[in-house]
């Protein structure tokens, strides 16, 4: 599931757009976005009296279907009533459920695939044909954008799809093998964004170490974060969605040279146990897995590692999993997130033998957070004392602003609350930690920044 996102103005005809999903559907959304306002529909936040409804979907797991899908249905009575006069659905559900979505919720008008947003604005016009779709396409421009962040920071989309086939993953089948975009076009977009305001530029894609390996880009990932580093007016580039088999050591020398790229990675591992990393297709054991985590936090110094965990998986005996929280306890990720297996139609790993009960899977899920839960408040509360520059969200509430540190991507990690001074979303500060809420840290600006 991910963060909704509503746009609002005044006038006529209205579009409401509703936002669901992950930070490559939230570009796919603003890219749309900007394609609706050019063609004269004006965005409204009250999805009761527009005249089109656009739910932009994700697709990924369970239970973000099952959030779009009530979004949809929620928004399907006012189709019923007459207000809206259409309906449509976009994204990635469009690609795994069409069929079962046009049967379930007649009143959709058009359904719009992850690879043909460019028929969005047909779509809101007369929406023909029912379906819109096309072979994954090669990436184009992001640009223009109607960006639903805040000015201050922006996701720059670097490839699209995957190529990797994990066992339990649908990417590959809803967003198509991996198509870099061109490094020239990547550079002029960040350019784009940073002349709009953005200072942080978080680097996306389905799989983003494999940057260039598909369209003969020699410098690959590592040669991109230096080209992006150059870029005045940025203050950090951050990389997200990286894979450890293809994790080389050029990409980490280039994140500890380059001064603007974040000192944050977020790298997800999945498991650590060999049968189960065996299973789930991630062709790398744990001790190649081992060894790229350590040399990332030996050859980059503060290094931030967050990750991804999926516990319950078919086959998991209870020794697989003990192996899994002992590593978690050992290498004190900074931030970790995890998920309980979900068998997802169509995947290889939804015919595997030895499924793991609910209820287990539930238990073991618990477990890990809770052992996470006591690292991070750990290390939370070694941050006390520690300088920190920076980058304020949102402006103070009785002198407190919401900030982040470089170690603290934007939406899906802690925050830093700052006390003292007249701070604005992004503005960029020295401040002391002096304590913590939980995974929050408490800071104070430094006596040389008020």
């Amino acid at each position: 599931m991910g963060k909704r996102h509503t746009l609002t103005k005044r006038r006529q005809p209205t579009l409401a757009f509703v936002a669901l999903g992950c930070p490559k559907a939230l570009v796919d959304a603003e890219r749309m976005l900007a394609d609706l306002g050019q063609a004269g529909f004006v965005l409204t936040d009250r999805t009761d009296q527009a005249d089109v409804i656009v739910v932009n979907t994700c697709g990924f797991l369970d239970v973000a279907r099952q959030e779009a899908l009530n979004e949809i249905r929620n928004v399907a009575r006012y189709r019923r009533s007459g207000r809206c006069r259409r309906l449509i659905v976009t994204g990635c559900l469009v690609e795994r459920d069409r069929e079962r979505l046009r049967r379930i919720v007649p009143q959709i008008d058009s359904l719009v695939s992850v690879h043909s947003r460019d028929q969005i604005v047909s779509a809101a016009l007369d929406g023909d044909p029912a379906y819109m779709g096309s072979a994954p396409p090669t990436p184009e421009t992001d640009a223009p954008r109607l960006r639903l962040t805040p000015r201050h920071y922006a996701y720059l989309r670097i490839s699209e799809g995957c190529s990797q086939h994990c066992t339990f993953c649908t990417i590959p089948v809803i967003r198509g093998p991996i198509r870099s975009k061109p490094a020239d076009l990547i550079v002029r977009e960040a350019r784009e964004l940073i002349d709009d305001g953005a200072v942080e530029l978080v680097l996306i894609g389905q799989e983003t170490t494999s940057y260039g390996r598909d369209i003969g880009y020699e410098p690959g990932l590592a040669g991109l974060l230096r080209r992006l580093d150059s870029l005045e007016g940025l203050l950090w580039l951050r990389l997200m969605y990286a894979y450890p088999l293809t994790f080389a050591d050029e990409v980490i020398d280039a994140i500890a040279e380059c001064p603007r790229v974040a000192k944050y990675v977020d790298l997800p591992v999945q498991h650590i146990s060999d049968p189960i990393l065996k299973a789930m297709g991630r062709r790398m054991g744990r001790d190649q897995t081992e060894k790229v985590l350590y040399r990332l936090r030996e050859r980059v110094p503060g290094v931030s590692v967050r990750t991804t965990m999926l516990v319950g998986f078919p086959g998991e005996s209870k020794r697989h999993f003990e192996e899994l929280l002992d590593f978690v306890n050992a290498f004190r990720f900074d931030a970790l997130g995890a998920f309980a297996f979900s068998s997802e139609p169509g995947t290889p790993a939804a015919d595997m033998p030895y499924p793991v009960p609910e209820p287990v899977k539930q238990a073991r899920l618990d477990r890990l957070m809770l052992a996470q839960q006591q690292i991070a408040f750990d290390l939370a509360r070694s941050r006390q004392g520690q300088r920190l520059e920076v980058l304020v969200d949102e402006g103070g509430q009785a002198s407190r602003s919401v900030a982040r540190h470089q170690g603290q991507a934007p939406e899906i990690d802690s925050v830093t609350f700052v006390e003292g001074g007249d701070l604005r979303p992004g503005d960029r500060a020295e401040a002391v930690c002096v304590g913590t809420e939980q995974y929050d840290l408490i800071a104070r600006l430094a006596d040389d920044t008020l």
